[in-house]
């Protein structure tokens, strides 16, 4: 049986994430610089770099130009984004659309009636600013409504899969609000949902959210045939 013996930029990652945990460090505390990390565990700058940069991908640590080292908001982070995903042809897109259709209406339905609503509100209220605006704007409104939705659900590892799937698929969930090219119905839509979730129906929150998710891959199949 062949032992494979972890490489050296490894054994400095396990080590640099040790140090953060033993030391008690929160995203946004700084680190020690990268000299004196490389003289702390006896290795040169450049095999250290390599470490930082496999940390800093993940989100786990940020390297800020001039500044310095810092702990990463996604230190905690269990289920990761690839950041190396291309653009994804018609059969994926629907097929991201059924993804979300299989996960974000029970979290939908989770979230009724729990503590957070009025942060759905205030997504909604940026939304409706840029009904008649520019598309960049509403489009992030409209991902926020769908990731604070799943936030409220109060399933952190589902969270992070919702959060996985809207960010490495910007662009396509940017085509998907193009190609459905109905602002005021997907506005209407999320509202009927956010009613449901502040009168705490979860019945009635995960059947809407379904049936937006499902109307809004109906429009988008029709266009791409």
């Amino acid at each position: 049986m062949m032992v494979v013996r972890p490489s050296l930029s490894g054994v400095l990652t396990e080590q640099v994430l040790g140090l953060i945990s033993d030391s008690g460090l929160q995203p946004g505390d700084r680190l020690p610089t990268t000299r004196e990390l490389a003289q702390r565990f006896s290795v040169t700058t450049p095999t250290l770099r390599e470490a930082l940069r496999r940390l800093e991908a993940t989100g786990a640590i940020e390297m800020r130009h001039g500044s310095g080292l810092y702990v990463g908001a996604d230190i905690e982070r269990i289920v990761l984004p690839n950041p190396n995903m291309r653009s994804m042809p018609g059969g994926q897109l629907l097929d991201l659309l059924d993804a979300r259709i299989l996960i974000e209406p029970p979290l939908a339905g989770l979230a009724a009636g729990r503590p957070g609503a009025e942060e759905l509100r205030a997504v909604l209220g940026e939304a409706a600013r840029h009904l008649s605006g520019q598309d960049a704007e509403l489009h992030e409104a409209n991902m926020t409504f769908h990731r604070v939705s799943a936030r409220l659900a109060g399933n952190s590892v589902l969270e992070e899969v919702v959060d996985s799937l809207l960010s490495v698929h910007a662009p396509e969930q940017r085509e998907i609000l193009r190609i459905y090219d109905d602002r005021r119905r997907d506005y209407d839509e999320h509202l009927t949902i956010l009613e449901a979730i502040e009168a705490g129906d979860a019945r009635a929150a995960e059947e809407l959210m379904r049936a937006h998710l499902i109307d809004v891959k109906t429009v988008v199949q029709q266009r791409l045939m």
